[in-house]
């Protein structure tokens, strides 16, 4: 069982779509299960959970189930006072603002905050008759947590780097390790593949499930963390880090599976599609070091994709329904590496053109000309036509027609685009 478990606190992340799409392609691979689950379980919510499931289905990422974190609750507190019940946590009445401080002198020194075990002993009279806020910790473990990392090898954490952490809040609500551990317990997750930055909770999490007696293995994979154009961790500050942000600046979906599945890796071609890196992706040889985000190779690999998108899709992509727009669209493909800048293209065809500058009284002559003209199939007809009209020759006709027709002195070559605009002709001078 595979799993995907986004949170609900911003935009995806491009490193939350690449988690999502190698346990996607891992578990289409090994013909096993891939759930999503939305840790929706806290209060503050910046997007919904349709933006995230909307976003895995525009990049053809399907899932056998969706859960919520929220459903589980119950059982969080149920687990939490199995620990309880057991001596293997306690609750914990310190002031979090001494707590606080105390983090704040360990950072001050350059050393790691550890709980010092106040609360850890505490007679049942104390904690009955404390009227404190409380917390529920955990206590730390005994013995040495190992497990297994696809790409890391083997991996062993001290125990004495485990601290006793906090499993339930003052609201009761269960802290991220915590919870993640419990749900991935109850679903029988066998198989995590996440960024780097998780490789810390992994103990933790390992140590709440070995605490309540379960076993099971888990395969683990790190992803190595992506930087950006100035070799730092990328965050979702970042623009170019937001899946959304990529999207509406017209990067497609193909072009950015295609890119997250190269970052890293070795490939057997270049250009690929999702259908075709399921035949051949093996995640154990995916870089142990971090990856930069190259957005010129994203725009790169964007051009090629677009060249392979048939002229109906692509027309749909800058929307526009036609097969001539998508043929027209293909043409500034040649120039332009998005769709953003393509539809601009398009819509400038379409747009009211304007009639003044230097060609301006050229352009009204013209205008007025293809207002009261017949359709005609041949562009060398068209030209003949609009120079018996007007009188003009060379650049005097051809400036501002191509003003006209593209909006723009440097727009396609008349012959090859007229026609596939002819039947617009009129909308297109209006």
């Amino acid at each position: 069982m595979f799993r995907f478990a986004p949170s609900l606190t911003g935009d995806m992340h491009i490193g939350d779509l690449r988690a999502a799409l190698f346990n996607y392609i891992c578990a289409k691979q090994q013909n096993d299960k891939f759930i999503v689950r939305i840790e929706d379980i806290y209060k503050k919510r910046n997007i919904e959970d349709k933006d995230i499931l909307n976003i895995l289905t525009i990049f053809g990422i399907t899932y056998d189930h969706v859960y919520y974190q929220s459903d589980n609750f119950k059982y969080h507190l149920q687990f939490a006072s199995t620990l309880l019940d057991e001596k293997k946590a306690f609750m914990c009445f310190c002031n979090t603002y001494e707590l606080e401080a105390k983090k704040e002198l360990a950072k001050q020194e350059k050393s790691a905050y550890k709980y010092d075990g106040t609360c850890e002993n505490l007679n049942r009279d104390d904690i009955i008759e404390s009227t404190k806020p409380s917390v529920i910790r955990i206590k730390k473990p005994r013995v040495d947590i190992s497990f297994s990392d696809t790409i890391k090898g083997n991996l062993t954490f001290l125990k004495d780097s485990i601290d006793s952490f906090i499993i339930l809040r003052v609201d009761k609500y269960p802290t991220y390790n915590f919870a993640c551990a419990i749900d991935d317990m109850l679903q029988g997750v066998t198989y995590v593949i996440r960024e780097e930055d998780h490789l810390s909770n992994t103990p933790k999490q390992e140590h709440v499930r070995h605490s309540l007696g379960y076993n099971e293995k888990i395969q683990y994979v790190h992803l190595p963390i992506i930087l950006n154009s100035t070799g730092k961790k990328m965050i979702k500050e970042d623009d170019v880090s937001r899946v959304q942000w990529l999207l509406d600046q017209g990067y497609i979906p193909e072009a950015i599976i295609n890119y997250l599945i190269l970052l890293g890796n070795k490939t057997p071609k270049e250009i690929f599609t999702l259908s075709e890196a399921l035949e051949w992706f093996d995640i154990k040889i995916i870089s142990k070091l971090p990856v930069k985000f190259d957005l010129d190779k994203l725009k790169f690999l964007n051009k090629e994709h677009i060249k392979l998108l048939s002229d109906e899709e692509l027309a749909k992509r800058v929307g526009y329904s036609s097969k001539n727009i998508g043929k027209i669209a293909k043409l500034y493909a040649k120039e332009k590496s998005t769709t953003f800048e393509i539809k601009q293209k398009i819509d400038a065809l379409f747009a009211k053109k304007k009639t003044d500058g230097k060609y301006s009284e050229n352009l009204a002559v013209l205008k007025n000309i293809i207002k009261d003209s017949p359709q005609f199939e041949e562009f060398d007809e068209f030209k003949r036509h609009l120079m018996q009209k007007s009188g003009f020759k060379g650049k005097f006709l051809f400036k501002p027609l191509e003003i006209l027709l593209t909006n723009s002195e440097n727009g396609p070559e008349l012959a090859v685009l007229y026609p596939l605009i002819k039947n617009y002709i009129k909308e297109i001078t209006q």
